[in-house]
């Protein structure tokens, strides 16, 4: 086991460095080839970052505070602004609050996302931290797929909690309401329900999530409701559609990003 997770950290490790060196050499070239800074000067350090997939819109946000700052600071010499640049980017990764609404009062957690994104693993690392913080925890899996089921229960007994399922392809609004009546009978803090992983229908996904959204209003009001979207890191601007498709059918208010 931590041959694997050497072997995968390593793989990540090579694969962010490679991104990371494009990068940096790009940067290298650029601050070092220019003697003024002009409009060519920005069109090129715009096309590094978008080469870098930081995305466009982030990029032009980056450059614009790097204008404003050159201006405000009146630096003539490219080499002056790189670490302006570093802290423009930093600036743009900053998050200010890092805690959940789950976190502190009883909580339905919906995941939601494409199947391979690690959806299931998010549900089961998930559920581990907040039994180390002392919750209980009960995780439902919708057995679309009978492997998410086998990997949901491994999960479940890692991390000792309670796990509600279904029969295999059974309704997954029965599934939720099944579980939401073993959380209020065993006085659950979280509901964690691991979502089987359908875009390719919409229709079919906006009227299952309309289902248990309505049992959980039902059944459930007085707990508060988080839906999480997991999306695969490795996938670049790819994973933003994505998340813009599963905001149209569900009420997403936050992120996982994983590999």
């Amino acid at each position: 086991m931590s041959e694997e997770k050497k072997g995968f950290f390593k793989r990540l490790v090579s694969g962010l460095t490679k991104t990371r060196d494009n990068i940096v050499a790009g940067f290298d070239s650029i601050f070092s080839g220019y003697s003024s800074i002009d409009e060519d000067f920005y069109e090129e350090l715009e096309e590094i970052l978008i080469m870098g997939d930081i995305g466009i819109n982030a990029t032009s946000a980056i450059i614009e505070h790097l204008k404003e700052q050159v201006a405000e600071k009146h630096i003539k010499n490219p080499m002056e602004c790189k670490q302006l640049l570093i802290n423009s980017i930093k600036e743009q990764m900053r998050v200010d609050s890092t805690e959940y609404e789950f976190e502190n009062r009883k909580s339905v957690i919906l995941v939601i996302g494409v199947n391979g994104v690690g959806k299931t693993t998010s549900v089961g690392k998930l559920a581990g931290k907040l039994k180390d913080q002392g919750k209980k925890v009960i995780l439902a899996a919708d057995t679309f797929r009978a492997a998410a089921g086998e990997q949901l229960a491994q999960w479940a007994n890692r991390a000792g909690v309670d796990l509600i399922g279904g029969q295999e392809g059974a309704d997954p609004a029965s599934i939720v309401y099944d579980a939401v009546a073993a959380a209020k009978a065993r006085n659950a803090d979280v509901l964690i329900c691991d979502t089987a992983g359908r875009l390719h229908n919409k229709k079919n996904l906006m009227e299952e999530l309309r289902k248990i959204y309505r049992i959980l209003e039902r059944e459930y009001p007085e707990a508060y409701l988080e839906t999480l979207v997991v999306l695969d890191g490795t996938t670049g601007q790819n994973a933003l559609a994505q998340a813009k498709q599963f905001a149209e059918v569900a009420n997403v208010n936050g992120i996982i990003l994983t590999k």
